[in-house]
């Protein structure tokens, strides 16, 4: 599969089916997402897998906020918590920042890497969508994070059971401009 074809046929998906994914397939993913680029390659992503009843929990007691996304991670085999390794992505080795973006260098890092892992998954015949409504405290304290990691996305995975048309796009022209 070619880049541009697996952009544009992934889509979000919130329906799959029961079938497991095995932990196999969802390393090779990593090692792939694992290519993603981060801040001076400090590659700061960590990813955890999470099923059964530990998923369960997080769908039921850490998507109060919104719980449509319970329903999504109640339905899909698997849940990867995007963490990342907090204070790299974007400071200095003496802990100052190194960009007037402060800490929020570390969240572009792990969305590429999100990505990254949601196109790897695609090609390889699964289906995702990248959540962010969810009780990050709870789940972190569920996923009993250590101090210097902070959890920052979820991603139900599984075999689609749901084949979504692509949303309407804006045109370049509104997209893209130029100066000189």
């Amino acid at each position: 599969m070619i880049a541009k074809d697996c952009i544009l046929g992934r889509r979000s998906i919130r329906k799959f089916k029961a079938e497991p994914v095995s932990h196999e397939l969802l390393s090779q993913i990593v090692e792939t997402a694992s290519y993603a680029p981060s801040w001076k390659h400090t590659q700061i992503t960590r990813y955890i897998a999470i099923e059964g009843e530990l998923k369960e929990r997080i769908a039921k007691e850490g998507t109060s906020i919104y719980p449509g996304n319970g329903t999504i991670i109640s339905n899909a085999p698997v849940l990867i918590a995007v963490t990342i390794i907090k204070n790299r992505s974007g400071f200095e080795r003496d802990g100052s920042y190194s960009t007037p973006r402060g800490d929020g260098w570390q969240m572009y890092d792990a969305g590429i890497a999100s990505q990254t892992f949601c196109l790897a998954a695609y090609e390889q015949g699964l289906g995702t969508v990248i959540l962010g409504l969810f009780d990050q405290a709870a789940v972190e304290e569920m996923l009993q994070l250590p101090e210097d990691r902070e959890l920052v996305a979820l991603i139900p995975v599984g075999y689609p059971d749901e084949s979504p048309a692509a949303p309407k796009r804006k045109a370049v022209e509104d997209l893209l401009s130029y100066q000189s």
